[in-house]
């Protein structure tokens, strides 16, 4: 499969790993005002303000609860101009591409890729949660340099994966244990067993082991991808099949599971 490179309009997209169509866009800069110097990086109460505020127009409540939110989440995107804004100098050496397949852009000074930056870990699940996903993908990319802060950042993404399923999002052990008696696979608390997360040696989520190292990261990879499967992955694919069934069979379901 055909790396990242300045050179090419289709490779695998450093993000979603997919092979396919990249768009390449020029950047353009204009100097912040004097009323405002410095950028404007929206605080993780910002959003909850601006909903909490009645004298706040509906449509740019909205607007501005959504472009927070898009903030908070660390990624690139983009925004559309107001007709006629002025934009006074062209950005050399500095060069963003977007995947046609996944939609997230990488930033690239002359020929290199600076973001994201290698990720030495396995694909993540496709339908982990955004937040779960930006944990899963920074831990990809210390893990090598980092291994017991890439562990700590995958213990917050089990725990957030288990508040996704109304866990409460304390102890791990206590929500997988929960999660085992509503049907998550005992092969999990298994692996948690094993990787000496839970039990009396549990620690909490996004805080140091001092025993961690690159295995037991690399194998909290895959339990991440693992609970995800479970949880996420496969419910959605069985509801999926269940709605794309015929409406006579749906009914004839329905009324065979009032019967039994």
């Amino acid at each position: 499969m055909k790396p990242p490179s300045i050179n090419e309009t289709a490779f695998a997209c450093p993000h979603c790993r997919a092979f396919t169509t990249q768009t390449w866009f020029g950047l353009h800069s204009k100097s912040l005002t004097d009323k405002r110097r410095t950028p404007i990086i929206p605080d993780a109460y910002m959003a909850s303000r601006v909903q909490a505020d009645e004298n706040v127009n509906p449509e740019w409540k909205e607007k501005l609860i959504t472009w927070a939110e898009k903030m908070e989440s660390r990624f690139i995107f983009d925004e559309e101009l107001k007709e006629g804004e002025y934009v006074s100098h062209k950005v050399n050496n500095l060069h963003l591409s977007r995947c046609y397949n996944c939609e997230r852009f990488a930033v690239w000074i002359h020929d290199q890729l600076i973001h994201p930056t290698s990720i030495a870990a396995p694909e993540p699940n496709p339908d982990l949660p955004p937040d779960v996903l930006r944990d899963y993908e920074e831990a990809g990319r210390i893990v090598s340099e980092s291994p017991r802060g890439a562990a700590a950042l995958l213990r917050l993404a089990i725990q957030k994966l288990c508040a996704v399923r109304g866990e409460e999002g304390e102890l791990i052990d206590d929500d997988i244990e929960s999660l085992v008696t509503k049907g998550l696979a005992p092969m999990v608390r298994q692996a948690l067993d094993a990787l000496r997360v839970i039990g009396n040696e549990a620690v909490h989520p996004g805080t140091l082991n001092l025993n961690d190292d690159r295995d037991t990261a690399m194998r909290l990879f895959g339990l991440v991808n693992i609970i995800a499967e479970q949880m996420i992955s496969s419910p959605k694919h069985i509801q999926e099949l269940y709605d794309g069934l015929p409406e006579t069979t749906l009914k004839a379901i329905e009324k065979h599971n009032q019967k039994t």
